[in-house]
C-alpha cells in the first residue's frame, strides 16, 4: 500500500489553509455588500412601496415618489448604452481583428487607456463644451447620454478585446481554409463565441452610468421636472430630465425637513435598478455561455 509522505501531507495542509483563506476573502467581499443593503432597506422600509416608485415628488420633494427621476435614469442608461455599445464593440473588433501593430494602433490603445483614467468631472466639462455648447444640443438627455457613452467606452472596448482574443486562432483558420472572408469569420464565429465577455463590459457600463452624477449635472439633469405619471415616453431626447443619483444628492444636501427615510428609499430604488439591470445581463450571459461548443 502507498502511504502519504510528509511532503504530501504538508502540501495537502497548505492547500486546505489556502482554500480557507481565499474563502474568507470571498466572504469579506460579500458581507459588507449585504450589510449595506440591509442597512439601506431597514432605514427606507417606511417609504418603500409601489406608489413611491410611480408617483412624482411633491411638496418641495419632501413627499411623493421618484417616478420622474427613475424614468430619467432609465432613459440615460439606455441611450448611453445604445451609443457606446456598438461603437465600443466595433472599435474592439478593428483593434483585435484588423489593425496591425503600428504607431497608429499604439496611439489608439494609449488613448483608450488614458480615457479610462479621466475623472468623471472632466468628462462632464468636456460634454458641456462639446455637446451642450459647440454642438448646440443644449442641456438635454441626448447631450448627457453622449457624455456618459464617451466615459464608458474604454470599459466596453477593453472587455470586448479580451473576449475576442480569447477565441482560439484555430477557429479563424478553419473558416479561412474553407473560403470564408475575414468579416464572415468575425460575424459568424468570433463574435458569437465572445458575446459573454462583451456582456461583461456592458454590465459594468450599466452600473457606472446609473450612479454617475457629475456628467449629467452639467449636461442634462435638472433639479426638478414633473412629468405624467405612468407614461414611459414622457421625456423627449431634447428635454432635461431628473435622475436618481442627482435626486439623491439634492434631497440629501438641499431639501430641508424631509422624512428621514426618504434618502434611503431613493438609494434603495437606485441600487435595485442597477441590480435588476445587472441580473438581466448576467442571465443572458450565462445562457449564451451555456450554448458554447468549446
Amino acid at each position: 500500500m502507498f502511504t502519504q509522505t510528509p511532503l504530501v501531507r504538508r502540501k495537502q495542509r497548505n492547500e486546505i489553509i489556502a482554500k480557507w483563506i481565499f474563502g474568507a476573502m470571498a466572504v469579506a467581499m460579500v458581507v459588507p455588500l449585504l450589510l449595506i443593503i440591509f442597512h439601506l432597506v431597514s432605514r427606507a422600509w417606511p417609504l418603500l412601496s409601489w406608489d413611491f416608485l410611480v408617483t412624482n415628488p411633491v411638496g418641495g420633494m419632501r413627499r411623493g415618489g421618484v417616478w420622474s427621476a427613475f424614468l430619467g435614469t432609465i432613459y440615460l442608461v439606455v441611450m448611453s448604452l445604445c451609443i457606446s455599445a456598438p461603437i465600443g464593440v466595433l472599435a474592439a473588433v478593428y483593434l483585435n481583428e484588423y489593425a496591425r501593430d503600428s504607431w497608429f494602433t499604439r496611439i489608439i490603445n494609449l488613448a483608450v487607456v488614458n480615457l479610462a483614467g479621466v475623472p468623471s468631472i472632466v468628462h462632464a466639462l468636456f460634454g458641456l463644451g462639446a455637446f451642450v455648447i459647440f454642438a448646440g444640443m443644449g442641456r438635454s438627455i441626448l447631450a448627457a447620454s453622449l457624455t456618459l457613452a464617451i466615459m464608458t467606452l474604454p470599459v466596453i472596448i477593453a472587455s470586448t478585446k479580451e473576449s475576442l482574443a480569447a477565441v482560439p486562432v484555430s477557429f479563424r483558420e478553419a473558416c479561412w481554409n474553407v473560403g470564408a472572408s475575414r468579416w464572415q469569420t468575425i460575424r459568424r464565429i468570433v463574435l458569437p463565441n465572445s458575446i459573454s465577455g462583451i456582456l461583461t463590459g456592458v454590465i459594468l457600463q450599466v452600473s457606472r452610468t446609473a450612479g454617475e452624477t457629475a456628467p449629467i449635472m452639467f449636461t442634462g439633469a435638472v433639479f426638478f421636472k414633473k412629468i405624467p405619471e405612468g407614461d414611459l415616453f414622457a421625456y423627449n431626447l431634447r428635454d432635461q430630465c431628473m435622475a436618481l443619483s442627482m435626486h439623491l444628492y439634492t434631497v440629501t444636501t438641499q431639501v430641508t425637513n424631509a422624512p428621514e427615510a426618504l434618502p434611503y428609499a431613493i438609494a434603495v430604488i437606485l441600487l435595485a435598478t442597477v441590480l435588476f439591470a445587472n441580473a438581466l445581463s448576467i442571465s443572458l450571459r450565462v445562457y449564451l455561455r451555456s450554448r458554447k461548443k468549446w
